[in-house]
């Protein structure tokens, strides 16, 4: 059968990514305006008023997709050691401070990507300005002004993995490398202990427990992660002149590559991954809102709360594609992948939004 579907999806790969994109946006915008999932929301709750849940959303999320992925590659539906995030060459400098930066800017710009991305499709004049930010200084940080320092940091201090003779960063091979045990096994037994944590640490509160907004938050964000997993882990053709490595969720680089695509249609119309789920999300998001009556055009209040905004949307463009991902593209989809770098910028993401909120209250 999964042969059957490969062979329909590499008939027309860019199209059916295209497509497929575009629903898992749709799906993923709806649940996030519906649930109210917020990855900085869940570091001022618990800041804030000692509320866990949104955390507990997160993490399941993270869970979610890592178990979906890792099963999913034990079938041969996708072979994530050929993703971005899976590359021998351990960024450590750049997730740190891409992280930190990112999750900085994201307490001033409101949320993260994504949730900008969602309110923007609810109606904010505000987020929208932040995710076109964003786009064009995610655009500036990988060929623009930023571009050769963020290459120059990257190369002074990023490790060689082949050095050590590893393929890869993930935890399972650097498990094996340090032991000698098998890296299937490492990485089977490194997932199973992860994901029964992450259950017990969200299930085992009675408050969680009582909240199913919460928990269709946090599963239905992983499974829309699943979802992109499968869908480019089936279209992969590595015979292809330039094979589309499989990906999933991000939306730091895919805004900037939706605002390309959209000033270029005539020169590519069919739009890639990225662009198809953030313009997904987009709609995802206006349709739960228009359907729940929660519709409603804001903006700026004044000049301050603009000058914070686009302040929080310049670190998230930049630390967005120094760590090479969001709360999103790192923090659920790189962590499903069991690479090293993805455990760090979720740790350096999560920092700087704890640094953030904690400036934001002094300022206020």
């Amino acid at each position: 059968m999964l042969d059957n579907i490969r062979a329909t999806l590499l008939q027309d790969a860019p199209g059916w990514l295209a497509w497929g994109g575009l629903v898992i946006g749709i799906f993923f915008g709806f649940v996030v305006q519906r649930t109210n999932f917020c990855a900085m929301g869940s570091i001022s709750d618990l800041l804030s008023f000692g509320d866990g849940s949104r955390l507990r959303a997160w993490l399941l999320a993270a869970a979610t997709a890592l178990a979906g992925a890792q099963i999913m590659q034990a079938f041969g539906i996708v072979d994530l050691s050929k993703s971005m995030y899976m590359a021998p060459t351990f960024d450590w400098a750049g997730a740190i401070l891409g992280g930190l930066m990112f999750g900085f800017g994201m307490v001033f710009a409101g949320g993260c990507a994504s949730r900008n991305l969602v309110r923007a499709g609810g109606g904010d004049l505000r987020s929208l300005i932040v995710v076109i930010v964003m786009g064009i200084s995610a655009y500036v940080a990988i060929g623009g002004l930023v571009g050769p320092w963020r290459v120059a940091l990257a190369s002074a201090t990023a490790i060689d993995l082949h050095a050590s003779g590893m393929s890869n960063q993930g935890l399972g091979l650097l498990i094996a490398h340090a032991s000698g045990i098998n890296a299937d096994t490492a990485g089977k037994w490194v997932t199973t202990v992860l994901v029964l944590a992450v259950l017990a640490f969200c299930f085992g509160n009675a408050h969680f427990r009582a909240s199913p907004k919460q928990m269709v938050a946090g599963f239905g964000v992983g499974l829309a992660v699943c979802a992109g997993w499968a869908l480019s882990g089936l279209a992969y053709d590595d015979l292809a002149n330039s094979p589309i490595a499989p990906l999933s969720l991000t939306f730091v680089r895919p805004a900037g590559d939706t605002l390309d695509w959209m000033q270029r249609y005539t020169a590519g119309p069919v739009p890639a991954f990225g662009v198809t789920t953030t313009l997904g999300a987009l709609l995802g998001a206006l349709i739960a809102a228009l359907t729940a009556g929660k519709f409603r055009v804001s903006t700026f209040v004044d000049k301050h709360d603009t000058m914070r905004n686009l302040f929080g949307a310049i670190m998230m463009g930049f630390g967005g594609v120094i760590g090479l991902g969001c709360t999103m593209g790192q923090c659920i989809t790189g962590v499903s992948t069991l690479a090293a770098a993805s455990y760090l910028v979720f740790a350096a993401i999560f920092t700087g939004g704890v640094a953030g909120v904690k400036v934001m209250e002094h300022m206020a």
